[in-house]
C-alpha cells in the first residue's frame, strides 16, 4: 500500500501515486499504483495489460481525509529463474513504463524495496 498524504490530488487523472519497486535483489520490477476506484485510469490499466503486466493485488480503502483509494499491484514474469526478469527483459520493461508513465506526466523513480517491505 502506498502512503498518500491525501486524496484532493492526483498526479494524474484518476491516479494518486505509483511505485515502481523490486524485491532484491532488485532484477524484476512491480508496478504499484493507489487510484480513484470511482475514476479508474482506463488508459494506464489497459497499457499495463498490453505490456504483460498482471493485476496481482487489488484492494480498496477509505483514507484518513475520506476519499476512497484502490490500490492496484501489477507484475509481469521475466524468462529468467523463477520468473525474473533478465537483462535485456529489464531494459525493455523499465523503458516501457518509463514511457507510459511520462505520457501522462508521471516521473518514475525505481527502487528496491528493503527486506522488510519485500517480506511483510
Amino acid at each position: 500500500m502506498l502512503f498518500l498524504k491525501s486524496t484532493t490530488v492526483t498526479k494524474a487523472p484518476g491516479i494518486y501515486d505509483v511505485d515502481i519497486a523490486a524485491k532484491p535483489p532488485g532484477k524484476t520490477f512491480g508496478v504499484f499504483m493507489a487510484t480513484d476506484p470511482d475514476n479508474p485510469p482506463a488508459e494506464v490499466l489497459a497499457a499495463l495489460a498490453a505490456m504483460g503486466f498482471k493485476n496481482t493485488y487489488s484492494g480498496g480503502y477509505t483514507h484518513k481525509d475520506r476519499g476512497k483509494v484502490l490500490d492496484l499491484h501489477f507484475q509481469k514474469d521475466g524468462t529468467d529463474l523463477f520468473q525474473g526478469w533478465k537483462a535485456e527483459e529489464m531494459e525493455a520493461n523499465m523503458a516501457a513504463i518509463t514511457a507510459l508513465f511520462g505520457g501522462i506526466g508521471i516521473t518514475i523513480t525505481p527502487r528496491v524495496m528493503t527486506l522488510a517491505e519485500a517480506y511483510a
